[in-house]
């Protein structure tokens, strides 16, 4: 765990159900404070706020990323299209472009 400015704690480790470590690497999540940032190789694919809930994109990419997608929400009504995902993203402030 890393402890960064203002008290406010990083971590990070790997969702999903790989085996080996050389396939975690691609399914990424990162804790900061009260948000958990899910990334599926480089592109961040969901958040998980305390405040506004679980935030997760449609998948756009591929099956390995719907694979990541699945672990994060199996629902895949509460995915969102790009639009809508990345407004809810700009409401916490975020920028994923």
């Amino acid at each position: 765990m890393l402890q960064v400015e203002n008290g406010v704690k990083v971590s990070w480790s790997n969702y999903g159900k790989y085996s080996g470590g050389n396939y975690g690497v691609h399914s990424l999540c990162f804790k900061v404070g009260g948000r958990t940032y899910f990334f599926s190789y480089r592109t961040l694919v969901a958040v998980d706020d305390l405040e506004k809930g679980l935030i997760v994109s449609k998948n756009y990419w591929g099956t390995t990323t719907g694979k990541h997608l699945n672990w994060i929400c199996i629902d895949k009504s509460r995915r969102l299209d790009s639009e809508a995902f990345a407004a809810k993203l700009a409401e916490l402030g975020i920028n994923a472009e």
